[in-house]
């Protein structure tokens, strides 16, 4: 009974530890998060430095290979759908980034230049994932985020990391890729926006 016993808390352990992978995971790396207690608004800037695709070290083959075969099965759709895919950060991403990190921190997030602090989101990663129908995987993110003082940017207050932030729609209604990534952006938003107020 006790090596039973015994067995299933390891399984539970390795359960655990499996169901903590799978999930977004954010870590303050260096740095203070207690500056921003009481801030009401908080200036937000992305960037995309350097940023790995799937399967490509180098985003640009990515949405080369990814132009190419769509242009082969209609003229004109690949370039229709690479410069959504560079379109998309500001109209989609990015907003919905703010609106659920808003949310959570209870920080008014956006285009805040007053703001006496700015937090600066570089994507790192992205796995687009795919849905189509009978098959499908999940989208998500990784990035790093710095906060730092507007007035002087070199001034870094904090530095966090955001790994595996998922893009998942309800009902498994987000066939466009587009949409994927856009839940990602809202996790990862919400994700931080819940770890600044915690702090």
């Amino acid at each position: 009974m006790k090596l039973f016993s015994g067995l299933a808390i390891v399984a539970a352990i390795v359960l655990s530890s499996t169901l903590t992978v799978d999930a977004q995971k954010i870590k303050l790396k260096e740095g203070d998060l207690s500056v921003l207690k009481g801030q009401t608004e908080i200036n937000t800037e992305f960037t995309y430095d350097a940023v790995k695709v799937g399967e490509f070290d180098d985003e640009n083959d990515y949405i080369k290979k990814k132009t190419d075969e769509y242009n082969k099965k209609e003229a004109g759709r690949g370039d229709t759908w690479a410069a959504a895919w560079k379109a998309d950060r500001a109209a989609r991403f990015e907003p919905k980034f703010d609106e659920l990190f808003s949310e959570a921190s209870g920080v008014k997030s956006g285009k805040n230049p007053k703001a006496k602090y700015t937090l600066i989101f570089n994507t790192t990663f992205v796995e687009p994932g795919f849905n189509v129908g009978v098959m499908r995987k999940n989208a998500y993110v990784n990035g790093e985020a710095l906060i730092v003082e507007t007035a002087d940017k070199s001034k870094v207050i904090a530095k966090l990391s955001v790994d595996k932030a998922p893009g998942r729609m309800a009902f498994g209604m987000d066939f466009d890729t587009g949409a994927r990534i856009t839940e990602s952006y809202a996790m990862a938003g919400r994700g931080l926006g819940r770890f600044v107020k915690k702090q």
